[in-house]
């Protein structure tokens, strides 16, 4: 009887220490949690909301990874294996106006135009692949060492996310990185940038799986303000359950600004609506 008594009591004291353990296991891994969501309450940078000014067609098939505006048209990057494309649009109609299929080994990621080229990113491929902006004529190709997900251009230098916090500045001659920022705001790093756009000496970053898009210092990092488009999903037919916001378009010329998302009915024309 003692015996059982004795181990008894062993097993119950090792029960409290695994209790023990656990409890204190799980408030450890809440911590960083709890000051996460304080540093967050504490925003400091500030949120813009949106107005919706104009609503367009878009292919609800279209899994965008990449989009632009150029000369009155939208040309666009779409994704999947054997799906994967570039084509370019009118805005209105959304009549495909050129297009070229990509090989079913690759999965298309962001576009972007630089002078009289367009340029498109693979996932997973290492492959970018550079197309004449008039015939969509393949020119040469590049390797990209990282993965692709979203392109833009300051002027100088092809601007690369590859799904971290981390944006590459690269020389669109011979696709050598030539300096990286971290992506910041308010002090914690945001990974997950996807498709990119540069507006007005600032780098607008959609946040996959979110409804924000970033304005980033293309110097620092930091996130000078955000936008937030929660509710626009709600305003089109959405084609999958993959359907998130993903895509940005700047017509420079008339200052128009234009959203969407992977699997989209509309693309929308939107305006900001001040902090």
């Amino acid at each position: 009887m003692r015996l059982k008594l004795l181990l008894l009591g062993a097993v119950l004291c090792l029960s409290l220490s695994l209790c023990l353990s656990l409890c204190l296991s799980l408030v450890l891994a809440l911590v960083p949690q709890a000051t996460m969501a304080q540093e967050e309450g504490s925003n400091d940078a500030p949120i813009w909301g949106i107005k919706v000014v104009n609503q367009y067609p878009h292919d609800i098939n279209f899994f965008t990874q990449g989009l632009f505006y150029h000369d009155g048209h939208l040309y666009e990057g779409t994704g999947k294996r054997g799906l994967s494309a570039l084509s370019k649009r009118s805005l209105t109609a959304n009549d495909v106006i050129l297009s070229s299929k990509l090989s079913n080994r690759y999965f298309g990621e962001g576009i972007v135009l630089v002078d009289d080229k367009i340029y498109q990113l693979t996932w997973q491929s290492h492959m970018v692949f550079v197309y004449s902006r008039d015939s969509f004529e393949q020119l040469t190709t590049h390797y990209n060492a990282t993965e692709g997900w979203g392109l833009a251009y300051d002027g100088s230098q092809l601007i690369l996310s590859d799904g971290s916090a981390t944006l590459q500045f690269v020389d669109p001659e011979t696709f050598i990185p030539q300096r990286k920022i971290t992506v910041t705001l308010n002090g914690n790093s945001v990974p997950n940038l996807n498709e990119l756009e540069y507006i007005d000496g600032e780098i607008w970053a959609n946040v996959w799986q979110t409804d924000f898009i970033l304005r980033i210092d293309p110097a620092t990092g930091e996130t000078n303000s955000y936008i937030d488009l929660s509710g626009l999903s709600g305003l089109t037919e959405l084609g999958s359950n993959e359907a998130v916001l993903n895509g940005i378009a700047w017509d420079e010329e008339q200052d128009r600004l234009f959203v969407t998302g992977k699997h989209w009915a509309h693309l929308f024309e939107i305006e900001l609506v001040a902090p």
